[in-house]
C-alpha cells in the first residue's frame, strides 16, 4: 500500500508569506520571520513534501521568488513543487533550477493546454502538478476558478477534470475556495467532481485547522495526500506534533529514522520510505 503524505504549503507574495481565507490575502511576515519560526531544514522531517506557491495578484517578480525558493531548499530534505503564474516552459526551468521538483500549474490547465502538454513532454508528468481551485455554488453545484480564483471556468469540473486527469498531470491538487483558511476542515464533496476511474493521485488541501482534521482526509481513500497552508496552527513543533499523533493513530505514513537513532546527533532525518 502506497504511504500517505503530509504537505505543507506556503503561499509567497512580493517578498512576504501570507495568510488565505477564502483567498483574500493577510500579510504575515517575510522570509527572515518564516525561518525563525519554520526552520525548514528542520521542519522537512515532519512533513513529506512542500508546497510553494507565488499568488502575487499584481506583476510577479520572478527572480525574487526564485532567490525565496532557493533559500527555503537549504537544507530542506523533501520534495518541494513551487508554481504561480508559470506561463512558459523556461519560468519553469528558472523554478526546477531554483531548487524546485515539480511545478504547480492552475490556470494553463484551462487557458494554455498546451503548455502543460510541453511540460510533461520536457520534465515528464509526474512533475507536473495540475492546481484545480474550487467553490460551491448556491444550487449546490462546484464551479472551477482560475487566475487567482477570480475566474469563473464555464466548464463543469466533471468534465474539466475528466480529460486533465488522464495523461496531462502526474497529481492533483484540489482547493476548497470555501474552506480555505477557515480551519473547519475539508470539504469531501470536492472529491465527488473526480471521475470515477480517476488513477491520478489527489493532494486535498482548505480548510484544515489541526492534526485531527488532517487525520480526517486521510480516512477517505480517495485522498493521497493531505495539505495545510494555515501557518499559524502549526508554528512552532505543531507539524512533529501532528505527524506523531497521526502515527500513534495508525495513519499510514513514511516512518523516518532520527539522528539520535543513527548515532549521529538529536535532530531527525530523513532517509527514505
Amino acid at each position: 500500500m502506497l504511504k500517505k503524505r503530509i504537505i505543507f504549503t506556503l503561499l509567497y507574495d512580493s517578498g512576504s508569506f501570507m495568510l488565505s481565507r477564502n483567498f483574500r490575502l493577510q500579510r504575515v511576515g517575510n522570509l527572515d520571520w518564516l525561518q525563525r519560526h519554520y526552520n525548514f531544514a528542520h521542519v522537512s522531517f515532519f512533513i513529506d513534501e512542500l508546497i510553494v506557491l507565488d499568488v502575487t495578484r499584481k506583476e510577479r517578480n520572478l527572480e525574487d521568488f526564485c532567490h525565496t525558493l532557493q533559500a527555503l531548499t537549504t537544507g530542506c530534505f523533501v520534495p518541494i513543487a513551487a508554481g504561480g503564474g508559470v506561463r512558459s516552459l523556461d519560468q519553469a526551468r528558472s523554478l526546477l533550477r531554483s531548487g524546485a521538483d515539480k511545478i504547480v500549474v492552475n490556470s494553463p490547465l484551462f487557458d494554455q493546454p498546451d503548455l502543460v502538454q510541453a511540460l510533461a513532454s520536457s520534465f515528464g508528468q509526474q512533475c507536473v502538478v495540475g492546481s484545480v481551485d474550487m467553490k460551491r455554488k448556491a444550487n449546490g453545484t462546484y464551479q472551477i476558478y482560475t487566475q487567482s480564483g477570480s475566474h469563473p471556468l464555464e466548464q463543469s469540473p466533471q468534465t474539466a477534470l475528466q480529460w486533465l486527469s488522464q495523461d496531462w498531470v502526474g497529481e492533483l491538487y484540489l482547493n476548497s475556495i470555501d474552506r480555505d483558511g477557515t480551519g473547519q476542515g475539508y470539504d469531501f464533496d470536492l472529491l465527488d467532481q473526480l471521475p470515477v476511474d480517476c488513477s491520478v493521485p489527489v493532494i486535498l488541501a482548505g480548510g484544515v485547522g489541526n492534526g485531527q482534521q488532517l487525520a480526517v482526509g486521510f480516512a477517505d481513500s480517495r485522498v493521497d495526500a493531505v495539505a495545510t497552508a494555515h501557518l499559524f496552527n502549526f508554528v512552532g513543533d505543531g507539524l512533529q506534533r501532528a505527524r506523531q499523533t497521526l502515527m500513534d493513530q495508525g495513519a499510514n505514513l513514511p516512518v523516518w529514522p532520527t539522528l539520535e537513532q543513527l548515532g549521529l546527533g538529536n535532530a531527525p532525518r530523513q532517509t527514505g520510505a
